[in-house]
C-alpha cells in the first residue's frame, strides 16, 4: 500500500532573510523515505502542487512534514513541521483526509518564531496496488527488494517538476523485524529514537543526525554526474557562477592566507579533483586511515555540487581515533574563482552530535608574476556551527582553534613542498610592472564638448535664438511711441516684458556654459609622477578610477579630484571635468618614513578654487593597522558621506607598502627612540614580535618596542600589560580566562595628563590618555570615562617603572602627532631658509614677482597702534583669529641685517575661509622705509592642503607710513604677487579667487583694529 501526499501551499510563512522573503521548501519523511519540493524564491505564500509517494510498511509510523528556508552557502534556517500518523489516514473516511491547512509548529519551546505560517496538504491512501504491497508480517527487507522504489507523480496545471532528493537508507534485517514484530523491540525503538544506529521505523526527521552515508538520488544530474569527468562539471558551472560574489571569510578566522605559483583551475584540481593523489597523500602525513572519498553529483536541479568524504582521524592525547564525516560543496566555480564549503562532523567524540567544523576554501587570481606564471590567492577561514545550545560551547570553540591551527600550519607546509609559494621579489617587481602601466588618461575636447553642450539648456537657446531670428526678419517695423526712441525699443505689454526676462535669463545660462567649458578645457595637472626620496618605508597609491562620485554641478556632473593624506604630507590629483566615473591612473609617491604610516586619509572634491567653499564628494581611512597590505594591492574603497552614501561612491586605488632598509629600520628607530627616553631599548625577537602580532592581529611589519605592567582604571581595578609599538598602544588582560584585548593609534590621541597620586590610583601617578572625538571607538569598553563631546579617556596607573613607562610614551607620542609650535620650531631650526622644496627650484625674491595694489586707505589709528599687528601680541592674535587663522603661532623677531628683521609664522585656516582648513607657513620682513615715516612688512606665504597649492607661493607687502592728512591716523597699502612654482592654464582663475579672498580678510583684520582702537 502506499501513501500520496499533496503539497499544495503554504500561507503566512515567517520572513527568514534579510530581504524580508524565505525561500521555503518542503521536505517529507515517512521512515527512511525521503522527498523534497522544488525551492520558491522570495516568497511568505509559495505555491508547489506536487505530489508524493511512499510506501508504507508499519501503520504506527508517522509522516513528518518540515518546511524549510534554503541558504545558498550556509545551512538551510529551520521554519516550522507537523507530524501526521499514518494510523489517523488508515481509519479516516475513504482511507484519506480531505484537502486542509494544517499548521506549523516551531521545533521547540525556545525559538522565537512561534507563528511559523500554515501548509495545505491532501493526503491518502492509493487503492491501485495490489494489497502485497502491505505486509505487516512480511520481512521489509524482501520488500525493499521486490518492490520499486517510491517515485513522485505530478498532476494538476502545475509547471515542469524540478528534481527531486530521495534519501533512502536500509538497516539489517533482523533490526528492522524485531523492533516491527516484538513489544520490546519497539520499547527499544523508543530508547533508541535518538541515537546514531537507530532503526528505520518511526524515527523523528528532527532529531536525526546530518546524513553521514551516500545518499541515493532520483535526479537527472545524478545519473549525468556519474559519467561526467570533473572539468566538464567546472565547465557547466562557469556560467552559473559568472557575476556571482565571493563569500567572504567565516567568522571564526584565518587558517592559511597564502599565495602560489600555480593556475587558480590548477590548484582548484590538485585539491579537490578525484584523480588527484594530493588529498591521500596528505592524509596519510596526518596519520588518517579508511580514507573514502565519494564522486561528485549534482543536487537540487544542478545547483549545488557536493560530495561526501569519510575517514578515521588518526588518534592525539586527548582524543581517541574518531570516524570523521566531511561534505564538500561548490559554492562558487566560473572558472577563474573557487570558494568551496567543507561541512566536517564527528558524532563519536564528546557533544559531537551537537556541533560541525565549517571550512572555506577559497582560491582567487593573484597578480602575474615577473617571470609571466599565473598565480593563486588560498584563503582558508573557519567557523564553528552548533545545532544546539550546549555549556560546553566556549571549551568545544577554544580545542577545535588550536587544533585547527595546528593543522592547516602543517596543510601549509605541505602544500608548499607541492607547490612553490609566491616570493616577495617577484611581488616586488610585479609592482613595478603594474605602476608603468598606469598613464594618464587624457580628456577629449569634444568628449568635453559633448558633457557641456548636449543638455536641455543648450539646445532649448538654440530653438529660442532660431525663433527670435527669424521673428526678426518676417516682422515689419513699428511705431515710435511711448519713452521709445531710434534705436531703443521696448517691450509693449507685460507678455512682452516676461518673454525678454526669459530671453535674458537663458542668454546668461548658455554664457555660462560657454565659460566653463573655456576654463574645463584646460588640462590640470596634479602630483603624479612625483617620485619619493630617502630609505624608509615607501608608500605608493596609485588611483584608478572612480564609480557613482556624486553630481552636484547644474549640468548634471562634478569636477573631481582626490587629495591623500599620510603623516601629515598630501598628494593631490588631477582634476576630471564634467565626469561622475573619471578615469585617472595616476600615481602618487611618499618620501621615505622611518616607521610604517598608520593612516592614509582619502578626500573626494568638486573643484571650485583654492578658496572657495567646495563640496566634499566622500572620504575614506584606510587603515595600515587593521589591513593586510597584499588585500590593499588591488581593492575599491567605498565613500563615506552623506552624497557618497547615496550614490554608492568608490574608488579603485592600487596601495604598495615597502621597507627599502629591512630590520635596519627597526634599528635605527629604536636608537632615535632611545635619546628620547634616555634608557637603551632592546631589539624584541622575531618569537616575541610574532606573539605581539597575533595578540593584537597586527601585520607582519608591526614591532614591539616595549611593555609595562600596569593597572587600567574602570569601574574595577584590572591588572594587565601595556604594549607600546611604533603605531599602536594596546592593553591585554587575562583574569580568570575573562580575556581584555584593545588597542588604538597614536595619532588618536589628543592628550596625554599626568594626575597625581591619589589613594584610588594606590599612590603611583596616573596616566590620562584623550582620544580626538571619534576615534579609538573599538577600544571603548576599555575607557573609564567618556565626555560631552565624546572624547574617550583612559586611565593607566601603578606602573613598575613609572618614569620609563612615561618617558616612553611621550617620546612616540610626540613622534606621531606635532603640534603647531613644534612645527614653528622646525621651521626655525632648519637650514634651508627658502620656503619652496627641492622641486621647486630657488627662491623667488619680491623682486622677482609683479605686484599689484589690491588696498589702499587711511585708517583713523596711529600708526605705532596699527604696527602692533605684528607685534606677536594679543592684538595680533585677536586679529588673526577673527580672520579665520587658527592655531595661530609666531616666533619672536630675529635681525637679519642692518634695520632688517625676520620672524616665522605657521596657522591653520578655519572651515568658513577653506573647505579644505589648509596650513600656511610664512616668513616676515619688517624694515623702516627710506623716509623714516613708516614701516615696510613683506610676507612670502606658502600654502599647504589645498589644491595646487605646491603650485605657487603669495608675495604681500605692507606698506604704513603716518598720514598727512589726519594727524592720528596711517595710510595702509597692501600689495599682493603670485609666484607661479609650477605652469599651468588657470593663473587667472586662482589669482582671482585668491584676490578675492585677501580682499575679504584685510577688511574684517582692519575693522577688529579700529574697534580695539575705539575700545582703548
Amino acid at each position: 500500500m502506499k501513501l500520496v501526499v499533496r503539497v499544495i501551499e503554504a500561507r503566512n510563512i515567517p520572513a527568514m532573510d534579510q530581504n524580508g522573503y524565505s525561500d521555503p521548501y518542503v521536505r517529507l519523511q515517512l521512515g527512511r523515505q525521503r522527498f523534497k519540493t522544488k525551492v520558491v524564491k522570495k516568497s511568505l505564500s509559495p505555491s508547489w502542487e506536487e505530489e508524493f509517494s511512499f510506501k508504507v510498511e508499519d501503520l504506527k509510523d508517522e509522516l513528518v512534514i518540515s518546511v524549510l528556508d534554503e541558504d545558498k552557502y550556509f545551512n538551510d534556517d529551520f521554519v516550522g513541521f507537523l507530524k501526521i500518523p499514518v494510523s489517523r489516514v488508515f481509519d479516516a473516511d475513504n482511507k484519506s483526509l480531505p484537502t486542509a491547512w494544517h499548521s506549523l509548529q516551531p521545533k521547540n519551546k525556545k525559538s522565537k518564531n512561534k507563528d511559523c505560517g500554515e501548509i495545505l496538504l491532501t493526503i491518502s491512501f492509493s487503492h491501485n496496488t495490489s494489497s502485497a504491497d502491505f505486509n505487516i508480517n512480511s520481512d521489509p527487507l524482501d520488500q525493499l527488494k521486490t518492490t520499486e522504489s517510491p517515485k513522485r507523480s505530478f498532476s494538476g496545471p502545475s509547471n515542469a517538476p524540478s528534481p527531486v532528493r530521495v534519501e533512502d537508507t536500509t538497516s539489517s534485517k533482523e533490526e528492522k523485524s524485531g523492533a516491527q514484530k516484538t513489544l520490546a523491540g519497539r520499547i527499544a525503538q523508543m530508547f533508541n529514537k535518538n541515537s546514531d544506529t537507530a532503526s528505520g521505523r518511526g524515527v523523528d526527521f528532527l532529531e536525526l543526525p546530518e546524513t553521514t552515508k551516500s545518499e541515493l538520488f532520483d535526479d537527472k544530474c545524478v545519473d549525468q554526474s556519474s559519467s561526467a569527468s570533473f572539468e566538464e562539471a567546472m565547465k557547466t558551472m562557469e556560467p552559473r557562477d559568472l557575476g556571482s560574489e565571493v563569500p567572504s571569510n567565516l567568522p571564526g578566522g584565518v587558517l592559511v592566507d597564502q599565495m602560489y605559483v600555480i593556475a587558480p583551475q590548477d590548484l582548484n584540481t590538485l585539491l579537490f579533483s578525484p584523480d588527484s593523489n594530493f588529498p591521500r597523500t596528505w592524509a596519510e602525513e596526518q596519520g588518517n586511515t579508511e580514507l573514502q572519498i565519494g564522486p561528485w553529483r549534482f543536487e537540487n536541479g544542478c545547483e549545488s555540487f557536493k560530495r561526501d568524504v569519510t575517514y578515521i582521524k588518526a588518534a592525539n592525547k586527548l582524543i581517541k581515533a574518531t570516524k570523521g564525516f566531511e561534505e564538500q560543496t561548490y559554492l562558487k566555480a566560473d572558472g577563474r574563482v573557487f570558494a568551496i564549503l567543507a561541512s566536517v562532523s564527528t558524532p563519536e567524540v564528546m557533544y559531537g552530535g551537537s556541533f560541525k567544523t565549517e571550512l572555506l576554501f577559497c582560491i582567487t587570481p593573484g597578480p602575474e608574476l615577473s617571470s609571466g606564471e599565473q598565480s593563486s590567492h588560498l584563503v582558508i577561514s573557519w567557523r564553528m556551527n552548533f545545532l544546539q545550545s550546549t555549556m560546553m560551547k566556549g571549551m568545544i570553540e577554544n580545542g577545535a582553534r588550536s587544533a585547527l591551527r595546528e593543522t592547516y600550519e602543517q596543510f601549509a607546509t605541505f602544500l608548499s613542498q607541492t607547490i612553490t609559494p609566491v616570493d616577495s621579489n617577484d611581488m616586488g617587481l610585479n609592482k613595478e610592472q603594474i605602476l608603468a602601466s598606469l598613464q594618464p588618461e587624457p580628456q577629449s575636447d569634444w568628449k568635453l564638448a559633448v558633457h557641456y553642450f548636449a543638455n536641455f539648456t543648450v539646445v532649448s537657446s538654440f530653438f529660442m535664438g532660431i525663433y527670435v531670428l527669424v521673428h526678426i526678419w518676417l516682422a515689419t517695423s513699428t511705431t515710435i511711441q511711448g519713452l521709445e526712441f531710434v534705436g531703443l525699443d521696448l517691450p509693449d505689454s507685460i507678455g512682452e516684458f516676461i518673454v525678454c526676462g526669459v530671453l535674458v535669463l537663458q542668454g546668461e545660462r548658455f554664457l555660462q556654459l560657454i565659460s566653463r567649458f573655456m576654463q574645463a578645457r584646460k588640462q590640470k595637472g596634479s602630483d603624479h609622477g612625483v617620485k619619493a626620496q630617502g630609505d624608509g618605508w615607501l608608500l605608493t597609491v596609485a588611483l584608478i578610477k572612480g564609480d557613482n562620485l556624486a553630481a552636484v554641478d547644474s549640468s548634471g556632473f562634478c569636477d573631481p579630484y582626490v587629495v591623500f593624506t599620510c603623516n601629515g604630507k598630501s598628494r593631490t590629483s588631477s582634476i576630471k571635468f564634467q565626469q561622475c566615473d573619471p578615469m585617472w591612473n595616476e600615481i602618487f609617491e611618499y618620501d621615505a618614513m622611518d616607521e610604517p604610516p598608520s593612516m592614509l586619509d582619502v578626500e573626494v572634491y568638486d573643484f571650485d578654487g583654492p578658496f572657495n567653499e567646495a563640496t566634499s564628494l566622500g572620504h575614506a581611512e584606510i587603515n595600515f593597522v587593521k589591513s593586510d597590505i597584499s588585500d590593499l594591492a588591488d581593492v575599491w574603497i567605498p565613500l563615506q558621506g552623506k552624497l557618497a552614501q547615496a550614490c554608492q561612491s568608490k574608488l579603485h586605488l592600487r596601495i604598495f607598502l615597502n621597507n627599502t632598509k629591512g630590520s635596519n629600520v627597526v634599528k635605527e628607530y629604536l636608537t632615535k627612540m632611545e635619546k628620547e627616553v634616555g634608557k637603551k631599548i632592546n631589539l624584541r625577537s622575531p618569537q616575541t614580535n610574532s606573539a605581539f602580532q597575533k595578540l593584537f592581529g597586527l601585520p607582519p611589519e608591526e614591532f614591539l618596542i616595549n611593555d609595562f605592567t600596569c593597572h587600567l582604571k574602570r569601574k574595577m581595578l584590572l591588572q594587565g600589560r601595556l604594549f607600546l609599538s611604533a603605531r599602536i598602544i594596546g592593553f591585554h588582560a587575562n583574569l580568570f580566562g575573562h580575556k581584555t584585548n584593545f588597542f588604538f593609534l597614536w595619532e588618536d590621541i589628543e592628550d596625554i595628563q599626568v594626575l597625581p597620586p591619589s589613594l584610588s590610583s594606590m599612590g603611583s601617578p596616573v596616566i590620562v590618555m584623550t582620544l580626538r572625538q571619534g576615534r579609538g571607538m573599538d577600544a571603548r569598553h576599555g575607557a573609564k570615562t567618556q565626555d560631552e563631546e565624546g572624547r574617550l579617556k583612559f586611565h593607566f596607573h601603578s606602573f613598575v617603572s613609572y618614569n620609563v613607562a612615561h618617558r616612553t610614551i611621550m617620546a612616540l607620542w610626540k613622534a606621531r602627532s606635532l603640534s603647531p609650535e613644534q612645527k614653528v620650531q622646525i621651521v626655525e631650526e632648519s637650514e634651508a631658509k627658502s620656503l619652496q622644496s627641492e622641486e621647486s627650484g630657488t627662491f623667488l625674491g619680491l623682486e622677482d614677482v609683479t605686484m599689484s595694489e589690491v588696498y589702499s586707505s587711511v585708517l583713523p589709528v596711529p600708526m605705532s597702534f596699527f604696527m602692533e599687528l605684528f607685534g606677536g601680541g594679543e592684538l595680533e592674535r585677536a586679529v588673526m583669529e577673527k580672520a579665520g587663522c587658527v592655531s595661530y603661532s609666531c616666533s619672536s623677531w630675529e635681525s637679519e641685517k642692518l634695520d632688517v628683521y625676520e620672524r616665522q609664522i605657521y596657522y591653520r585656516f578655519d572651515k568658513c575661509i577653506s573647505r579644505y582648513r589648509g596650513e600656511v607657513t610664512s616668513t616676515q620682513q619688517k624694515s623702516p622705509l627710506p623716509n623714516g615715516n613708516g614701516w615696510l612688512v613683506e610676507e612670502v606665504m606658502t600654502l599647504h592642503g589645498v589644491p595646487l597649492g605646491d603650485y605657487f607661493n603669495l608675495h604681500l607687502r605692507y606698506q604704513v607710513e603716518d598720514s598727512p592728512s589726519r594727524p592720528k591716523g596711517c595710510l595702509v597699502q597692501v600689495y599682493l604677487g603670485v609666484a607661479w612654482l609650477k605652469s599651468t592654464r588657470h593663473q587667472k582663475r586662482i589669482t582671482k579667487n585668491i584676490v578675492s579672498n585677501l580682499e575679504d580678510r584685510l577688511r574684517v583684520k582692519l575693522s577688529v583694529i579700529e574697534k580695539e582702537f575705539a575700545a582703548r
